[in-house]
């Protein structure tokens, strides 16, 4: 095997680089070579001045891990617009007398990436500041402008880490991300435990051992913890494993169903600023006539778009994606909701973006979208494609949006650590994408010219592992950044 790849590795060596439709070039090449890295694995595509310079393969669709999120952000941007926000409503039908609400309150969701217990708790003193003390109905979640308003019901962890923060599957209506933070300390004989945000009947509790360990490897003793609801109603969170001595973690957990959690999170609010409240909660849409009460308006969408790509946020991406299914650009209000329609929101979302690359005259043959983020085994793209969409992202209006969003290469977000020697440092500025046997880096790259090059390479391969595929696309990257 290796003296076949030595021998493939001399062929590349003979051609020239700078042709259209050439070969990789030869310090790319090499370094799959010496990582051991299959040559039919990788997936490339460098254009600069619309003309190829490096088209390896890159007509096939492959798993792009978190370099779809351009796709997704560059189409909210053209279609949602850049002033879109989503929301969140407290509303009801109900007539106040006295100090009283004479029945149901809807918390109504829309998307709202911003909404979290702080803004829960300044919405219910809007409440409190109209003289409402008591709640006699119940609570209802409004989270219709998805469908299924569910969508994490019933569905297998995508990993062995179901808690973990970049798995939370979005709803209309999710609060903190459905987040809890953990702040373990620990000395030599017993471990402290804390939880926020307070949660009505909910404790944290642990088995965990402790045990002597390197405080920066602690998760190495982590296991899944549980959520278990007693008799009486209460749910206790109960973490496992183990846990260095003298060691002071912070951690966040998804381990509440999210109906409970808002129901919870509810009550304890609502009691800590002195109302009354002892109806039930349960899921329903918003009656037609309800009135608005109080509201939350997210951040402008092009600081969501900058959080999803610099930070890489899966739960903000497929947030994003399902938007599209479920909105529709008002040239005065930004965005508004679709009519209902016996579509998902899924169809209507993988539609939308369809639709845009064909107004943009990109073929989407072989494309397929499962939730806009790459958390997915599904989603495929080809080099080809997606480097047409970063194409489009240089002719659009919205063009500094999204390169704004972008990690800057050595410098911040997922490419902080990476080609801090390299001439790309500082100025290129790529989305990066991982995900088991999967590495991929997409974006754009100044040459020594200072030219804009697109640039997108995939490696679907089990031989990716211990930063091995990442090495060679870091190569590629610095190849690029010093190409005359």
């Amino acid at each position: 095997m290796l003296l076949r790849l030595l021998a493939a590795a001399v062929l590349l060596t003979c051609l020239p680089i700078t042709q259209a439709q050439a070969q990789l070039p030869e310090v790319v090449a090499s370094k799959m070579v010496a990582n051991n890295i299959p040559f039919d694995a990788i997936s490339v595509l460098v254009v600069r001045n619309d003309v190829p310079l490096v088209s390896f393969m890159a007509e096939r669709p492959m798993q792009p891990a978190s370099t779809i999120k351009l796709l997704t952000t560059l189409v909210a941007l053209e279609t949602l617009g850049p002033v879109f926000r989503g929301r969140t409503e407290l509303r009801s039908s109900a007539a106040v007398l006295g100090h009283t609400l004479q029945g149901d309150l809807v918390l109504r969701g829309g998307a709202d990436a911003d909404f979290s217990a702080e803004v829960l708790l300044s919405m219910l003193q809007t409440l409190r500041n109209q003289g409402i003390e008591r709640i006699a109905g119940n609570l209802l979640l409004d989270r219709s402008l998805f469908a299924p308003s569910r969508s994490d019901v019933g569905v297998p962890p995508f990993d062995d880490a179901p808690e973990a923060y970049y798995n939370v599957i979005p709803d209309a209506l999710l609060v903190n991300k459905n987040m809890l933070q953990l702040d373990l300390r620990s000395n030599g004989s017993a471990l402290r435990l804390a939880l926020q945000p307070q949660l009505d009947n909910v404790v944290l509790d642990a088995d965990m051992r402790l045990v002597d360990g390197d405080c920066a490897k602690w998760d190495d003793g982590w296991r899944p913890p549980e959520a278990l609801t007693g008799s009486d109603g209460k749910i206790k969170v109960l973490l496992h494993g183990s846990f260095p001595k003298y060691c002071a973690k912070s951690y966040s957990i998804n381990i509440v169903d999210r109906q409970h959690y808002v129901d919870r999170l509810f009550r304890a609010s609502w009691r800590r600023l002195g109302g009354r409240f002892d109806g039930a909660v349960s899921e329903a849409s918003a009656p037609a006539d309800s009135v608005l009460l109080a509201e939350h308006v997210a951040r402008a969408l092009p600081e969501i778009v900058r959080d999803t790509n610099k930070l890489s946020d899966n739960a903000l991406a497929r947030t994003l994606f399902l938007s599209l299914g479920a909105l529709e650009s008002d040239p005065l209000l930004g965005s508004r909701p679709l009519p209902p329609s016996a579509d998902t929101t899924y169809v209507r979302a993988d539609a939308a973006v369809r639709n845009w690359l064909r107004q943009h005259a990109i073929n989407d043959a072989g494309m397929v979208l499962e939730n806009g983020s790459g958390l997915s085994r599904l989603e495929r793209i080809s080099p080809a494609q997606l480097g047409a969409v970063l194409q489009a992202g240089l002719r659009s209006d919205w063009a500094p949006e999204l390169m704004a969003s972008l990690p800057i290469v050595g410098v911040d977000g997922t490419m902080r650590r990476r080609l801090k020697d390299s001439p790309a440092a500082g100025h290129a500025r790529m989305k990066t994408g991982t995900l088991t046997g999967v590495v991929a880096v997409a974006g754009y790259v100044r040459d020594s010219r200072g030219q804009t090059c697109v640039v997108v390479a995939m490696i679907n391969s089990d031989q990716v592992k211990n930063g091995k595929g990442s090495a060679v696309l870091d190569v590629l990257v610095d190849w690029v950044a010093r190409l005359q």
